[in-house]
């Protein structure tokens, strides 16, 4: 358990970055920067204003958005542009937020000698993957978006400082992550469909895509777990062994939504992907995320049925 420190969270407001804040709260000096581009305070705004928290309103890709942060004793660095989708439409964005604040982030970190980063990556790095489930040390990465370039030039620079300065990197290869405080995704988006029309559901792709999904509760507690474990700079994948399929999401959604004879209206793209840059199977080996210890307490479509029931909650969707 992280304990007594001072810790900077960056996207600290977001979907993630939120979970975070909740669990590190009680014991720990929290600093969260976070612009609001995804999501406005409303998940925070109960800690504004307590003893040992702190928000500031400003984006990582500025100059000058670390001259008012004290040293720290660590960093969670969650804060990017998560829109994989939108990134054929201007990949620059992904640059600019990724790559160019994880640059900040960093020169922040060596300005103050702020010794230990915890950086949210993603299984978007390995690209088209050939091995399945994907290990770490699969390679070449072939990136096929911007954003999975982008996490690939975090994780670089981050390996980089680490070498040139000490900085102790801790990286994590997301899985897809899903629960109570999430602005978008899959799950989001199909109970958004439905409200606005419950009869039908268009789903992006031919439906057969699979991706191991975590649970964001999951996925904050095994950051710090696994952080706390290892003594040097590393690259863990975080998910599950399971995959779960679109079209079983999207009958997770009408029936915890209680609706009865949906049609479900495909759109597939080339291959049955949902759009361009979309990778269709992601299944991460995660051996070495068990290896510390960690224990999971939801499977993947154990976490996607409950992240549903959460989003939904959330939401204020009862069912019909």
């Amino acid at each position: 358990m992280i304990s007594g420190k001072r810790i900077l969270i960056t996207g600290g407001a977001g979907f993630i970055g939120s979970n975070m804040v909740e669990e590190l709260y009680e014991n720990n000096e929290l600093t969260v920067v976070d612009n609001l581009s995804n999501v406005d305070d409303r998940y925070i705004k109960k800690y504004q204003g307590k003893k040992g928290f702190r928000f500031i309103n400003t984006d990582i890709a500025d100059e000058e958005a670390f001259s008012k942060v004290e040293p720290q004793d660590m960093v969670i660095h969650l804060a990017a542009n998560s829109d994989v989708r939108g990134g054929s439409n201007d990949p620059v964005v992904d640059f600019v937020n990724n790559v160019q604040g994880t640059m900040l982030v960093l020169e922040f970190m060596r300005r103050t000698d702020t010794p230990e980063i915890l950086f949210a990556s993603s299984s978007t790095v390995y690209g088209e993957a050939t091995v399945f489930p994907t290990p770490e040390d699969y390679g070449p990465y072939l990136p096929i978006s911007s954003y999975g370039a982008s996490k690939m030039s975090g994780e670089g620079f981050i390996s980089a400082y680490s070498h040139y300065y000490g900085i102790r990197g801790t990286i994590f290869r997301f899985a897809n992550i899903v629960g109570k405080n999430s602005t978008h995704g899959v799950i989001f988006d199909f109970i958004n469909k439905l409200k606005k029309n419950s009869d039908s559901l268009e789903i992006l792709g031919d439906g057969t895509q699979r991706k191991s999904y975590l649970h964001v509760s999951d996925c904050v507690k095994s950051m710090l777990y696994i952080h706390e474990k290892t003594s040097r700079t590393d690259i863990y994948n975080l998910g599950n062994r399971e995959t779960t399929s679109v079209m079983k999401i999207a009958d997770y959604v009408v029936n915890e939504m209680g609706l009865k004879n949906v049609k479900y209206n495909m759109k597939p793209g080339k291959d049955g992907r949902g759009w361009r840059g979309d990778v269709k199977i992601a299944q991460l080996k995660v051996d070495k995320m068990f290896s510390t210890g960690w224990k999971n307490s939801l499977n993947s479509d154990e976490s996607v049925h409950t992240a549903v029931k959460e989003t939904l909650e959330q939401m204020g969707y009862g069912r019909k």
